[in-house]
């Protein structure tokens, strides 16, 4: 076999094995994705972090699947992204849907971390689910809004963590979300709590209207997912009114 031969099956060996990397790498996701959504509390992964104290603020939280959330909790939900998010949505290609967005907080898909105060009052909510995006497992953060009494106090931040936590035990690659490029109280927000632009994020010189940003987790055995390879974006933008 001449040297040119030789380069030419050693490159296309290289392939194949890059290539069934991938697919296992893509399978190993799948795999903790559909487990992710086959548990039935996941409260017990983050249980921890579910109660919140900041002064005279003392939040409960709760995680449900959106089968189980309740009417009136979820009706709160969709009139609290409308009251922060409309002006944000009106202002970009986007526009403003009520229907579209009914429809996507209420995917099949679809878990609830709700807070409240210990007398019952709603005070924030962040829709996520556990997905497959761009080949990656990842907890996607639809939505994080809080009612303007629960602002700038840490609430918001808390949610994030508790996302992240549960992003952790159940093997996903990050946190991953959406934000408004025109909303920066959001962005700033964000990348305070650690998130940075993600590789999936529009090139700058498309001039989107959002950005990818996300945070990566490392496993239950303290492997980042790199570590463990044996093992659409439009609509998903999380919703931040202002400075949490």
């Amino acid at each position: 076999m001449g040297k040119k031969t030789q380069a030419s099956a050693t490159k296309n060996k290289e392939k194949r094995q890059a290539r069934k990397l991938e697919q296992r790498k893509i399978a190993d996701g799948m795999s903790s994705v559909t487990s992710a959504n086959k548990l039935k509390d996941l409260a017990t992964l983050c249980k921890e972090l579910l109660v919140y104290r900041n002064n005279e603020l003392e939040v409960e939280m709760y995680i449900q699947r959106i089968s189980e959330l309740d009417k009136n909790v979820l009706q709160w939900a969709i009139d609290l992204t409308e009251r922060n998010m409309k002006r944000l949505y009106e202002t970009c290609a986007w526009g403003w849907n009520r229907d579209r967005k009914v429809e996507e907080m209420t995917d099949e898909g679809a878990w609830y971390l709700i807070a409240r105060e210990k007398n019952g009052t709603l005070l924030a909510f962040s829709h996520f689910r556990f997905d497959m995006d761009f080949g990656d497992p990842v907890l996607y953060c639809y939505e994080v809004q809080v009612e303007a009494e629960g602002r700038r106090r840490g609430l918001g931040q808390r949610v994030l963590i508790v996302l992240e936590k549960l992003a952790n035990a159940t093997r996903m690659r990050c946190v991953r979300l959406t934000a408004l490029t025109h909303n920066p109280a959001a962005s700033a927000f964000f990348r305070a709590c650690g998130y940075s632009l993600d590789e999936t994020s529009p090139p700058k010189d498309e001039a989107a209207h959002y950005e990818i940003l996300s945070k990566s987790t490392e496993g239950p055995d303290g492997e980042s997912p790199e570590e463990k390879s044996s093992l659409s974006d439009g609509m998903r933008a999380v919703q931040v009114a202002s400075t949490q």
